[in-house]
């Protein structure tokens, strides 16, 4: 018999589908609370909405989390740490951040720490967001050390558009964390059986849509 985990408390429930409304986004947070999924993430134009129907700040229940500079990162590290600011305001209460990577493309620690760390310094849990895949091994070395340095959280696969995430990018996540932050697997995540070698892999978080396939999985488990 598999040992299987407690697995909702290990998702965010995403929905970062631009062409999804209100209603979607409701549904989202419905189903959170349901399933007593960890948090649910959304863009920062739907915060407003899924706080009022997920509760206070701070209450139990899914946390709410932003992306912030959401999915590229390309804009001004000003205007990202603003998008940051409105959504604390909003009621987020972990944001998930496209880093600066026209920096990373430069090697350019000094911008990248600068588009972070201001946004860390807001005092919510941050995760950078890494597109693992689109990344030489030497430049994500540099990028996960920088992100340590200036207070991350945790490390996030990628956004959902540059490929599922793999077994492999998680163990690479993890062997240059070392411990220092946690490790969010995204991307594709569709099936148990791949979310749970995620976890077994060393990720700590999963972030998908498909949340409560996931948990129909889980239990129709012998």
């Amino acid at each position: 018999m598999r040992d299987l985990p407690d697995l909702a408390p290990l998702i965010d429930h995403a929905l970062l589908d631009p062409h999804q409304g209100r209603e979607a986004v409701l549904l989202c947070c419905d189903q959170a609370r349901h399933f007593n999924f960890a948090g649910v993430c959304v863009a920062s134009r739907w915060l407003r909405e899924a706080r009022e129907r997920l509760g206070p700040s701070g209450s139990r229940g899914p946390k709410l989390i932003s992306v912030v500079g959401f999915p590229f990162g390309a804009i001004p590290a000003e205007l990202k740490r603003q998008e940051a600011e409105w959504a604390a305001a909003a009621g987020a209460e972990e944001l998930d951040v496209v880093p600066d990577f026209g920096a990373l493309a430069d090697g350019d620690s000094g911008a990248f720490c600068n588009d972070l760390a201001p946004i860390v310094e807001l005092g919510l849990p941050v995760k950078v967001i890494l597109e693992v895949s689109r990344l030489t091994p030497e430049t994500l070395a540099w990028a996960v050390e920088a992100s340590i340095d200036v207070g991350v959280a945790m490390l996030k696969s990628g956004t959902g558009f540059g490929g599922p995430v793999s077994v492999e990018q998680i163990k690479q996540l993890q062997q240059l964390a070392r411990g220092r932050a946690a490790i969010k697997a995204s991307g594709g995540i569709n099936d148990l059986d791949q979310a749970l070698a995620l976890l077994e892999a060393g990720a700590s978080r999963l972030g998908t849509s498909r949340g409560v396939a996931l948990i129909e999985s889980l239990r129709a488990q012998p």
